[in-house]
């Protein structure tokens, strides 16, 4: 485990313009000890995969609520690999997909595309950072548990 400052990219994907999430998340990344690079709204995947090589990002962390994040996302890894990110750490999480589906399908689909970790919507920021922890084998303080 180590105690370097993990670099993190956080965005809303696509023609999103849901912001309130993303501070939130911004906020949560930052006092958990994580270097966060908060591209804010309307991101598109370009714009991430850019801030990720310009920071040396350890993970590009994808949020969508709008509900057109399966197709905001499709082909994000294949952009990652061809720009030499073939191994980022990817999350998404939100209201991803449009209407009532079931997460364990939706889960199925975003890794099939190249995403590590998939979280349904309302997931507490601290389940976020449990797993960013674990992947990115970063020492966890005592104010959070283990996933």
């Amino acid at each position: 485990m180590t105690n370097k400052k993990k670099k993190l990219v956080l965005g809303v994907i696509g023609a999103d313009v849901h912001a309130v999430g993303n501070r939130i998340l911004d906020f949560a990344f930052s006092q958990a000890g994580f270097e966060v690079d908060n591209l804010g709204v309307m991101v598109s995947q370009e714009e991430f995969i850019d801030a990720a090589i310009e920071t040396n990002a350890d993970a590009i962390i994808v949020s969508s609520l709008y509900g057109h994040g399966e197709l905001d996302c499709r082909g994000f890894r294949d952009k990652c690999i061809e720009s030499g990110l073939g191994n980022i750490l990817l999350y998404i999480g939100g209201n991803i997909v449009v209407g009532k589906q079931k997460f364990e399908d939706v889960e199925r689909r975003f890794k099939d595309m190249g995403f590590d970790r998939v979280f349904p919507p309302g997931t507490d920021p601290n389940v976020g950072i449990q797993w960013l922890q674990a992947d990115l084998k970063v020492k966890n303080d005592s104010s959070t548990s283990s996933c």
